[in-house]
C-alpha cells in the first residue's frame, strides 16, 4: 500500500512547500528553514538535512521535502 499523499493533503503539502521556499526556485535550504523557523535549532536543520535529503545536494526537493513530512 503506498504512503504517498494525495489529493488534499498533496495540495496542502505544495502550499506548506511554496510559504518556505522564498526565493521560489524549487528548493528549500537551510537559509529558508531558519528564515521559516527561527526558533529551530542547528542541530534539527542538520538531522533534517541527513534524513531528508536524499541526493546530499543540501537542499529539499518538493519530493524530498515529500516523503520527510509524510513517514509514520
Amino acid at each position: 500500500m503506498s504512503t504517498e499523499p494525495t489529493g488534499e493533503r498533496l495540495t496542502e503539502l505544495r502550499q506548506e512547500f511554496a510559504a518556505i521556499d522564498t526565493d521560489g526556485d524549487g528548493y528549500i535550504t537551510e537559509r529558508e528553514l531558519g528564515e521559516r523557523f527561527p526558533g529551530l535549532p542547528a542541530e534539527a536543520i542538520g538531522s533534517l538535512n541527513r534524513d531528508g535529503d536524499s541526493d546530499g545536494d543540501g537542499r529539499f526537493s518538493f519530493e524530498e521535502f515529500v516523503r520527510l513530512v509524510a513517514r509514520d
